[in-house]
């Protein structure tokens, strides 16, 4: 007998359908082909140790197990519970009829329970696109599945519930994963822009980088807050849209590192990175299986790098084009994966070894030789690609003995949402595209014109600091930002000039 089971491969954000096909014949031995990699040959063990825990039996005949598309490398351990299930069905132990219209993933365990397997979202979303009804994960896999719409997300615990679920019996145990698309837990964070006194430069400019999504540099000496404000950026960010929390979620769906949590992930991500970090856990890739980087983990979140100037000129060159492309390509020599990379930058850094050069007192021991190396770890090109220069200075004691509370984050988001209102309502017809920062050429044509003294006034920056074309354009992108904040309809000379005022700050 012959008996066919629908499951998927994630490479990268792609999902490639999978069938796993059980023949069931006269002769002796059991045999996995379909370009299966390690742990996939593995699961012949894994499956039939399972299924005799539950005392199901394993075919006494020649069975062949065939995964196609059989030109494809299949990895990893999710394909157990299909192959499980393939082989009830051709010896006959369960009903072959149900399965059609499931797609079933999930690891197991050699006492027959799932174990959770990455890319559920992915899954469940190409699933609902080829038309299927229903979905099986296991129960922790199903939560970040929960709201695809349009399908049935189906958790079990173990291969019995498995079986129940194809057979249609309904208990409590079961879980049919309910909506949640409005349900979201209170934003609790411990870094607050209440606790930041004095630096209302730094924390406007911040404020303009949020709104936009525009990438930022802080450079100041020791203990100025530079890396406590950067902390603070995540409670100001507002929520992830629906589009965006599916482009996340899936992001940290396939690298493994879902919530746990029901739902998709509406918190924008905020991930720190140290200066000892590989290339691969930076960018992506490694093994046979190229995984997301801390690039994509960031995606419509915020990437943190403190230190920056510690990184080495290589790796911070390796961020220049995701910053500008806002995906990332990563190619092998058997594939070549994609994974979208739209972050805010945030840096902190010293403007010297000591971190006192420019300030009062005479307090810096470096040489201009020390500085001009420290410095040139940042190249022209990424340095181009800075939208806010912002340097902040040393808090003075009347602020900090003062004992006033300052502007809370809360009040913070306020505005920032209402400028990011500004922008979805103006790129809702753009795909991919939900900030000022994320503009491209022909958008900024659109939507960032300028009058006649402004473009006078633009024309004579451009000469005097022989600017890019790209900081032209990201002098426009601040400007609308900044234009947004005070929900004015066209761009004037005040938000030019502001703009220009923090772009060239750290210089």
């Amino acid at each position: 007998m012959l008996c066919r089971v629908n499951c998927a491969a994630c490479i990268g954000l792609e999902v490639i359908p999978v069938t796993v096909e059980v023949s069931v014949q006269q002769g002796v031995g059991i045999y996995l082909v379909g370009l299966p990699d390690s742990a996939v040959k593995e699961s012949l063990l894994r499956v039939t140790t399972a299924l005799k825990s539950y005392e199901f039996k394993v075919p006494g005949k020649k069975t062949v197990i065939n995964l196609a598309p059989a030109n494809i490398r299949k990895e990893g351990s999710a394909f157990d519970a299909a192959i499980a299930v393939g082989l009830l069905a051709a010896s006959g132990q369960i009903s072959f009829f149900g399965a059609k219209n499931f797609l079933i993933m999930g690891e197991l365990s050699l006492d027959g329970k799932l174990r959770p397997s990455p890319g559920a979202l992915p899954i469940a979303l190409k699933a609902q696109a080829l038309g299927y009804k229903s979905c099986i994960f296991p129960r922790d896999s199903a939560l970040e599945a929960a709201d695809v719409d349009g399908i049935d997300i189906f958790g079990a615990k173990d291969i019995v519930e498995v079986i129940d679920i194809i057979n249609g019996e309904e208990y409590t145990d079961t879980l049919l994963m309910e909506r949640c698309e409005d349900i979201h837990e209170e934003r609790v964070f411990s870094d607050d822009f209440k606790d930041v006194m004095g630096q209302e430069f730094a924390k406007r400019g911040l404020e303009i980088a949020a709104c936009g999504g525009h990438n930022v540099l802080l450079s100041g000496s020791p203990g100025a807050g530079k890396s406590f404000m950067s902390r603070c950026m995540a409670s100001i960010l507002p929520p992830l849209c629906r589009r965006e929390a599916l482009e996340t979620s899936a992001i940290y769906s396939v690298a493994g590192l879902s919530s746990g949590k029901h739902g998709l992930i509406y918190e924008r991500p905020f991930r720190q990175v140290h200066h000892s970090c590989s290339s691969v856990s930076l960018i992506g890739g490694g093994g046979q299986m190229a995984v997301p980087g801390e690039v994509s983990l960031a995606h419509n979140g915020i990437l943190f790098l403190d230190e920056i100037s510690l990184f080495s000129q290589a790796m911070l060159d390796m961020l220049r084009q995701p910053m500008e492309d806002r995906e990332i390509c990563i190619s092998r020599a058997k594939y070549k994966v994609r994974y979208p990379a739209s972050f805010m930058l945030v840096g902190s850094m010293n403007p010297c070894p000591c971190g006192f050069y420019g300030e009062d007192g005479n307090r810096c021991t470096c040489t201009h030789g020390m500085i001009s190396r420290y410095l040139s770890k940042l190249s022209g090109p990424l340095m181009d690609r800075i939208d806010l220069n912002i340097h902040v200075k040393p808090v003075d004691g009347k602020s900090l003995v003062s004992g006033k509370t300052a502007e809370n984050s809360a009040a913070i988001a306020l505005r920032v949402q209402q400028a990011r209102d500004l922008q979805t309502e103006r790129f809702k017809n753009e795909y991919g595209c939900y900030t000022n920062a994320q503009m491209n050429a022909r958008q900024i044509s659109r939507y960032c014109t300028l009058g006649e003294k402004e473009k006078i006034f633009v024309d004579v920056i451009m000469n005097k600091f022989a600017l890019s074309a790209r900081a032209y354009s990201r002098i426009l992108k601040i400007s609308r930002t900044i234009a947004d904040m005070e929900k004015a309809e066209s761009i004037s000379l005040m938000h030019i000039s502001e703009a220009v005022q923090y772009r060239f700050q750290h210089s």
